[in-house]
């Protein structure tokens, strides 16, 4: 039962009773007052607000919605950040340089969660697509291969070939990440597929 006190506090220019709802914690009293009269004018004003704002930002249209404005601002910021080292050359060597290079493995891995994640999953495991963190591999026998199965797809097109998607530097640093991938442990792994290759290169000798 819940009994009234006599005291009154005061909330804003009004003063509510409060109310004791007979339960105590740690010396704590649980009171009993009701909702602010500001807050729930506040809820009610922000109703008509909501109603466009869902339609201008979840409508459908290109480019409004909040991913969008991600992918937007993280393309310019690769862009930039491409700025640093040119045009990278689509060959072996380079896939080897930047698989030891962590900040630009950091670059290839926000192209493969926006681009590879759907079918080899967030962290390589494998979905639809085979697992890319084990020993196995059914389209590569060297490094070198990682990339020319990025450029041009596999598996009569279940792999697509992303050289006209990707631009070249993002072709190369997701293929070091990919690479980077072999070994490590995946939340969640698919059976291995074809056979075991030869490890990886090692780093190459910084230049003089």
């Amino acid at each position: 039962m819940v009994e009234q006190e006599n005291s009154k506090i005061s909330d804003g220019d009004t003063l509510v009773l409060e109310e004791s709802m007979n339960s105590e914690f740690d010396g704590i009293e649980l009171g009993d007052r009701p909702v602010p009269s500001w807050f729930k004018w506040f809820f009610l004003a922000i109703i008509p607000i909501a109603i466009p704002y869902f339609m201008y930002f979840h409508g459908g249209a290109e480019g409004r919605a909040h991913g969008d404005y991600h992918d937007a601002e993280l393309g310019a910021l690769m862009r930039a950040r491409f700025a640093e080292i040119g045009e990278l050359s689509m060959d072996r060597e380079t896939v080897i340089e930047y698989l030891y290079k962590e900040s630009w493995l950091q670059v290839g891995k926000i192209v493969f969660k926006k681009n590879c994640a759907s079918c080899h999953g967030k962290d390589g495991g494998g979905l639809i697509g085979p697992n890319l963190c084990d020993d196995q591999y059914k389209n590569v026998s060297d490094i070198a291969d990682v990339l020319k199965v990025v450029q041009n797809g596999a598996n009569a097109g279940a792999m697509p070939a992303w050289r006209d998607r990707l631009v070249p530097n993002e072709l190369v640093l997701v293929s070091s990440y990919v690479a980077s991938l072999r070994g490590s442990n995946p939340s969640t792994a698919k059976a291995p597929e074809g056979r075991k290759i030869a490890p990886w290169p090692t780093a190459p000798e910084p230049a003089e």
